[in-house]
């Protein structure tokens, strides 16, 4: 098999996917749609939680923030489903089993929600304390509430997929995409990408705080390469690229 054929098959699962493009866009709208009706009181919460009192400086943008909120939640709600559909275009061109659809739609939202849980908990509160501790008594914090439905549904997100590696990891080398013997010898370097990440996804400079994201992502790293050991096929089953081919 030559290098290439992973990739292309990898661009066919691609396109296998955007098959159910309208559905997802369909699905999160509906959700939505339905989710306006508690997301006000979900801001609400949010606030509560983190302490903070809200403000808004533009006509539109307190119901415009209810609404981003309504589609994060959306998001986290269907993600199952949407990881669902992707292992359906996966396992049209990779030729998977049914086992590795539970990994994918199990593991893969235990993963995220798991990430979305770690942010909230314990990274977001721990971050937003720190930057408002710069506030003094000449400097009150006003957060404007778009802001801060940005800045915590970015975050919230964020950590839910970075906390899909594993998953990745594991795809990737049945896809015959990553070598987990290969990837292990450039584990120092995957430590300075994560250090990177970590910069850049904690809200706040400190070290303890991007200890915190650090050390999950390299042990999410490490699980993934022994997941990848674990699944990856000692004979690649013939892809639909390569049997359309013969």
């Amino acid at each position: 098999m030559t290098e290439e054929a992973p990739l292309k098959d990898l661009v066919q699962a691609f396109l296998v996917l955007r098959r159910y493009l309208f559905r997802i866009l369909l699905l999160l709208l509906a959700l939505t749609l339905a989710f306006l009706g508690i997301s006000s009181r979900l801001l609400l919460f949010l606030e509560r939680h983190f302490g903070q009192p809200l403000a808004f400086f533009g006509v539109a943008e307190a119901w415009l923030a209810v609404l981003k909120l309504a589609l994060i939640l959306a998001v986290m709600v269907a993600f199952p489903l949407l990881l669902y559909l992707l292992w359906r275009a996966l396992a049209a061109v990779y030729r998977l089993s049914w086992k590795s659809g539970l990994v994918v739609v199990l593991g893969g939202s235990l993963l995220f929600y798991g990430g979305v849980a770690f942010c909230y908990l314990v990274s977001l509160p721990y971050g937003m304390r720190f930057l408002l501790s710069f506030g003094k008594k000449e400097l009150v914090p006003t957060i404007s509430v778009g802001h801060f439905v940005n800045f915590v549904g970015l975050f919230l997100l964020a950590f839910g997929l970075i906390f899909e590696v594993p998953l990745f990891m594991m795809l990737a080398a049945q896809m015959g995409l990553l070598d987990p013997c290969k990837a292990a010898r450039f584990r120092r370097h995957a430590i300075l990408i994560i250090a990177i990440l970590a910069a850049v996804l904690t809200p706040t400079p400190d070290v303890f705080n991007m200890s915190l994201m650090a050390v999950p992502l390299y042990l999410l790293f490490e699980v993934g390469l022994l997941g990848a050991r674990l699944l990856r096929p000692r004979k690649k089953p013939p892809s639909l690229a390569q049997t359309l081919t013969r």
